[in-house]
């Protein structure tokens, strides 16, 4: 049964990131040239500022200096016109993701091989939630990016936080349920405790904000609350006060109020009639948004009657790959957020069910993996760890088809970033660890009971 269910699981990912990598080399095209284009229009004015400099000094230097200013006024000419001409390459984003995951794959295999019981017998389960503290106020030190402070700079990669807070909620509960053993059932130890624990990462987090990312790290935690045995009576009134304070965030933000109450009626257009007309988004606006009469900028619907759209050109057999016309200035985010709309043009109904099909069997192999762990740390971690993954491919599967409200939200293996995607394999490489290290086969613990047996 170990051996089987960590095959199967394998070919599963393998076949999640193949297919992930397939609609992201068609889905970036437009980005990759739009992101070099800007990338090389910034180059350009920097390097004509260098030549015009140049050329000044060129024109009063001393004679002893002349020829070595004509020179550089030469290369700096040379430099210009090669990047100018330089050919904008339509794989910018995939080549990226490529590298991606290549050391998301390292990754996995490392913590594979990393036995999961050191993280309570270590310790180290504490050192990761305090360091995992220390990134997420780190992001308050950054520049914001559209709105938002949830990146850390890199200078070569752009680092997001709150992508390893998922999985630092299911390590840290899972030792610290396991350690409580029978005392989950009390008060301080199986509730308290663990509510603080996720509240200490869900606070910066809604500062950020990012509440995509707090919903998951609050369900994944609740999971691994109820299976450790938490009293319902505890977990009820806690989920129930935590959707109330969430709620409330929400709808104190008129510009999230006013998108939350426009979400759900971008299946009809001002005529009442559904949406089935392309809608060219205004020159100058990639995204298809408009200022509202408070002067705050929304997309009333604008992405996901695109994505619905781009569904319903796609058919049962798709338009065909690299074909997709919503890609091209009509539906945003599309490598990222958005992209299994795009596969789903380009390759029809066949991707989304394959797909769809793909992670309800990965998060079965992932139950299977936890009921054959030989101690209830192991069940913890496999368990969490496979919600994370396919809560967050199902729920971005709703917000692309209109069913929940837009959630910057990847989908895992698909969407394009570095983050999500070293994240998603460490989680793989965590169910992969509890298989290795927690599954033992039947056959041998039988004998190893009567055994005991005999010696008692």
């Amino acid at each position: 049964m170990r051996t089987s269910a960590r095959f199967f699981l394998g070919l599963v990912v393998a076949a999640l990131v193949a297919l992930g990598l397939v609609v992201l080399l068609s889905a970036s095209q437009p980005a990759s040239r739009q992101a070099l284009r800007y990338s090389r229009n910034k180059a350009v004015e920097a390097l004509s500022a260098s030549l015009a400099h140049a050329q000044a000094r060129m024109q009063r230097a001393a004679p002893e200096e002349y020829e070595s200013t004509r020179l550089e006024v030469s290369r700096l000419e040379k430099e210009l016109l090669s990047l100018k001409a330089r050919p904008l390459s339509p794989y910018f984003f995939w080549k990226k993701q490529l590298v991606f995951c290549l050391i998301g794959l390292v990754l996995a295999v490392l913590v594979a091989r990393f036995d999961y019981h050191r993280w309570r017998d270590w310790n180290l389960a504490t050192v990761l939630f305090v360091f995992e503290i220390a990134l997420l106020l780190a992001v308050f030190f950054f520049p914001e990016h559209k709105g938002s402070r949830r990146w850390i700079s890199l200078g070569f990669a752009d680092l997001q936080p709150s992508e390893f807070a998922k999985i630092v909620v299911v390590l840290v509960l899972s030792v610290w349920m396991d350690k409580a053993s029978w005392r989950v059932e009390r008060f301080v130890r199986g509730a308290v405790m663990p509510a603080l624990i996720i509240a200490a990462l869900i606070v910066p987090i809604l500062f950020e904000p990012d509440f995509g990312s707090s919903m998951v790290i609050a369900l994944a935690g609740g999971l691994v609350m109820i299976v450790a045995g938490t009293r319902w009576r505890y977990i009820v009134p806690m989920g129930i006060f935590g959707m109330l304070a969430i709620a409330t965030l929400i709808l104190s933000n008129p510009n999230r109020r006013e998108r939350l109450f426009v979400q759900y009626g971008h299946l009809l257009d001002s005529n009442g009639n559904a949406a089935t007309t392309q809608s060219v988004p205004p020159s100058g606006n990639s995204a298809g948004v408009r200022s509202s009469s408070s002067g705050h900028v929304r997309d009333d619907g604008y992405q996901v009657r695109q994505s619905l759209l781009a569904i319903q050109r796609g058919g049962v057999s798709g338009v065909g790959l690299y074909k997709s016309m919503q890609k091209e200035r009509y539906l945003p985010e599309n490598h990222t957020d958005f992209i299994f709309a795009i596969g789903a043009e380009e390759l029809g109904v066949f991707l989304s069910v394959g797909t769809i099909a793909l992670f309800l069997v990965f998060f079965a192999l992932s139950v299977v993996i936890a009921r054959n762990s030989e101690d209830r740390l192991g069940r913890f971690i496999a368990l969490g760890s496979g919600f994370i993954i396919t809560f967050q491919a199902f729920f971005n599967l709703g917000v692309i088809t209109g069913i929940y409200p837009t959630k910057g939200m990847a989908l895992p293996f698909f969407s394009y970033g570095g983050t999500s995607m070293l994240s998603s394999f460490i989680v793989v490489g965590l169910i992969f660890s509890v298989a290795n290290y927690g599954c033992k086969s039947r056959g041998r613990q039988f004998p190893a009971k009567l055994l005991m047996r005999g010696r008692g």
